[in-house]
């Protein structure tokens, strides 16, 4: 009796040193995070329940790996270097774009190499090595107190390594992950922004929840019948807003995704000595423009160009899902807005002024109908006539010669006799912004009370990098003038650059548009405001526009898809006449926030001003992306097809 007594004794303190090293490393993440230790000791016992569950999930891989190896100290390692590589990855994340690593994100991991190339120099902070030492600290005290407190024989550590095993993947994994989570107060159900998660139930939580737990809904009564009047109702609201033969002449299209681009002169507290989007300026008088309200701030290029070409965006998919890195079916699932250029006989191509590592782009742009993927190396091949660096000075293929690269391709198709189709995504003013970018030359000056020598130094790089761009769009302007084929331009910012200061700030925060650099405290109107850039659709005929030259007219994520497609007449299959017509009620809807077709922004769709036929055919295109992406297809090829075929 006096040896179980004896045993059962141990085996609770070996379990309560897994724990207490479980909770170490939830507080090492939260100092980390958070980056004061008060502050991580106030949010462990202000978040209690989170935070014993983030305990139970370290301490107890520290216990299976130690029950595997025979010596806790060897689990408690593994386990504190994932927590702390975790905590760290995230850190660097924020520090490179101002997000948290998010559960998408892990589809990025085979390219880590070329993010990192891009970021800058990057270190690990003081509170970082803090939090190291301390967990270094607690793994030579269970190696000294392991010598004493053994985990037993090779049988009963494989018996107990099972037990913990079949445990944690039934909870954690498993059917039991929901009660889990509802047990320690986590919600389950809804889609929450990555930064408001953290907030409230931490980093290890929060990418638990997203990648474990939450799930597309199937639809009450799915099924092939159900499919079929999910199609026949949508044919009855969207009438003949799809159309199967084109509705006016077919003009070349040049569509382009200027990095980071966005109109400086909207920032407050600077003067500058002129205008740095002066082409764009006066070309908005000659087409319709506005704002665009995008998905990300500071990154996330390669998503939105899979949202644009796709209708698709990371609220269709389950948490977790990379829209860059699902299985290479699903992206010929549906037409893209490529594949009606591309069935309509256009020359499509992509051309990005970086080279061919980042975004799976040389295996998703196929699948969605471009023929041929240009790259940096590919365009300084051609017959550019270029005169001098082709880098101009920055790190990256400057706008001149890739304005040069487009004009290259466009003449290449109608020299064949075909229309062009071409969507290019520039790189020059791409982060990161040295001062030294550019080799310390800004054809325009900057002066601030709100910002140091230090942060202005670095503001002069983002605003030569905007100021190319503009030049860049006129450059392309300008020669599309001289040409007499029709050609549309659509031009638009892919997000706001997340331009960081001296002391860790924003440009933003520094001249009072936001507080912080955490986006979960701010306004909606703030969220809108710095989540959004700018557009213009241009055409060297005026007669080719679909409104009266200098419109103005809002757009997003949503909408501008269906923007190119009715800019250049093509038709409209079932699935994208439904993305036209949602695109007029929702310019954008993301798990951060949606903005109405009047440019009206909400925290959620829920509670927008939406009518009660544009929340049915939300509910009806939730269904259709179920049945593609999750179900068995029952209306994908009719989607794939015209309205009342």
């Amino acid at each position: 009796m006096k040896q179980t007594l004896l045993k059962i004794g141990k085996a609770a303190l070996v379990l309560l040193e897994a724990l207490g090293l479980g909770g170490a490393v939830a507080f090492a993440i939260q100092w980390i995070t958070l980056g004061d230790a008060q502050a991580a000791l106030d949010w462990c016992l202000g978040a209690l329940p989170p935070f014993c569950l983030t305990a139970a999930f370290y301490g107890g891989g520290a216990l299976l790996l130690g029950l595997l190896a025979g010596r806790l100290w060897v689990g408690a390692l593994a386990s504190s270097a994932v927590g702390v590589t975790l905590a760290l990855v995230s850190y660097f994340k924020l520090a490179i774009n101002g997000t948290p690593l998010e559960a998408e994100d892990f589809g990025m991991i085979g390219q880590l190499d070329q993010v990192m190339g891009v970021a800058g120099d990057l270190k690990v902070p003081g509170r970082g090595w803090a939090a190291v030492g301390m967990l270094v600290l607690v793994v030579v005290f269970l190696f000294l107190v392991g010598k004493r407190l053994t985990l037993g024989s090779g049988r009963t550590r494989f018996v107990l390594a099972t037990a913990v095993a079949s445990l944690g993947l039934g909870l954690v994994i498993g059917p039991g992950g929901p009660a889990l989570g509802r047990t320690f107060s986590v919600n389950t159900q809804d889609r929450i922004m990555s930064a408001i998660s953290y907030r409230d139930y931490g980093l290890t939580v929060g990418l638990w929840r997203d990648m474990c737990l939450l799930a597309g809904q199937e639809p009450e009564g799915y099924g092939p019948e159900y499919m079929q009047q999910v199609v026949e109702r949508l044919d009855e609201l969207l009438g003949a807003s799809g159309t199967d033969k084109p509705t006016g002449e077919q003009p070349n299209v040049i569509f382009i995704l200027s990095e980071s681009f966005y109109d400086m002169t909207r920032l407050p507290g600077l003067t500058l000595s002129g205008d740095p989007a002066e082409n764009f300026h006066r070309l908005s008088g000659e087409g319709i423009s506005g704002r665009f309200y995008s998905s990300y701030l500071g990154y996330g290029t390669g998503y939105i160009e899979q949202s644009i070409f796709t209708g698709l965006t990371g609220k269709d998919l389950k948490p977790g899902t990379n829209i860059s890195f699902r299985d290479e079916g699903d992206y010929s699932l549906l037409d893209s807005v490529a594949t009606s250029f591309q069935s309509a006989g256009y020359e499509t191509e992509m051309l990005h002024a970086y080279n061919n590592s980042l975004y799976n782009r040389t295996v998703t742009y196929p699948k969605l109908g471009f023929e041929h993927l240009l790259f940096s190396q590919q365009m300084q091949e051609l017959d550019l006539n270029i005169q001098g660096s082709p880098y101009a000075g920055g790190y990256y293929l400057s706008d001149h010669v890739f304005t040069q690269a487009l004009l290259n391709r466009l003449d290449a198709a109608n020299e064949e006799g075909k229309k062009a189709f071409l969507f290019g995504i520039s790189m020059e003013n791409h982060q990161p912004f040295d001062p030294e970018k550019f080799g310390y030359e800004c054809q325009l000056e900057v002066s601030s009370d709100q910002l140091s020598e230090e942060n202005l130094a670095i503001t002069r790089v983002m605003l030569e990098g905007l100021t190319r761009a503009d030049q860049a769009l006129g450059e392309l302007t300008d020669a599309l003038r001289e040409r007499e084929e029709p050609t549309v331009v659509v031009f638009f910012g892919d997000h706001r650059p997340n331009l960081f200061m001296t002391d860790g700030g924003t440009v933003y925060s520094h001249l009072g548009l936001c507080e912080s650099n955490d986006c979960s405290r701010w306004s909606i109107e703030q969220v809108a405001d710095l989540y959004s850039t700018d557009y213009l659709i241009w055409a060297n005929d005026a007669a080719l526009l679909k409104q009266p030259a200098g419109t103005k007219q809002d757009t997003g994520l949503t909408a501008l898809g269906p923007a190119v497609l009715d800019a250049a007449n093509m038709p409209r299959n079932r699935y994208w006449a439904m993305q036209e017509r949602l695109s007029k009620a929702l310019l954008v809807n993301t798990d951060l926030y949606c903005v109405t077709g009047k440019g009206v922004p909400y925290w959620n769709e829920s509670d927008a001003a939406l009518s009660d036929e544009d929340r049915e055919l939300m509910n009806l295109r939730s269904a259709i992306i179920y049945d593609t992406y999750y179900g068995q297809r029952y209306a994908t090829a009719a989607m794939n097809r015209n309205i009342g075929s």
